[in-house]
């Protein structure tokens, strides 16, 4: 079994922000293979359904970004599921608009929802996808740029972003993570 999770904030009034992004791909995942959200746990919504033969969790946290590693913990200690198994999905400031980058390892980079998953699991090592948001014009509050919505003149690139992000999670199930970030990170 994998388990994905998206990190993004709960409500309406933040779905279509930049600090979502990660909620977007776990949607258009869910909506590739007919994965409803439909449970309330874990301090999540999670989705389960199987993709390319393989079991498949998709987890949303409900916790709001700074909190995301709670809502892991929960899952993972309920579950008995390893980290190991998980990548995370979330929004960069430092990868460009439209491109996404995979580690399995690093800091937060300044980011309060890897933080706290780093908090909560003990790690920094664990996969994950970064997808770009690129940085605000100097004297932009980060606060107000990641909680926006993408510019009208970005939807292309939103766009095919949330479908690379689909399509390194998908060849993710059956391949090692240093084969998907090979084919991925180009």
């Amino acid at each position: 079994m994998k388990w994905m999770v998206g990190l993004g904030n709960p409500g309406p009034q933040y779905a279509k922000t930049r600090h979502n992004v990660g909620f977007m791909a776990l949607d258009e995942l869910a909506r590739r293979h007919g994965i409803v959200f439909n449970q309330n746990k874990c301090k999540s919504v999670i989705g389960e359904g199987v993709i390319g033969g393989i079991k498949t969790v998709l987890i949303k946290p409900m916790t709001y970004m700074n909190l995301s590693g709670e809502a892991v913990r929960a899952y993972m200690d309920y579950y008995k599921v390893s980290l190991e198994d998980m990548i995370v999905v979330y929004d960069d400031l430092d990868t460009e608009v439209g491109k996404i980058r995979l580690r399995y390892q690093g800091s937060a980079g300044g980011h309060n929802g890897i933080k706290s998953i780093i908090q909560h699991t003990g790690t920094q090592t664990f996969n994950r996808v970064r997808m770009g948001i690129s940085r605000p014009e100097p004297g932009y509050a980060i606060v107000d740029y990641v909680l926006g919505s993408f510019p009208k003149k970005e939807g292309d690139r939103l766009g095919s972003m949330v479908g690379s992000t689909c399509d390194a999670l998908e060849y993710s199930l059956d391949h090692t993570f240093e084969q998907t970030m090979a084919k991925f990170n180009g």
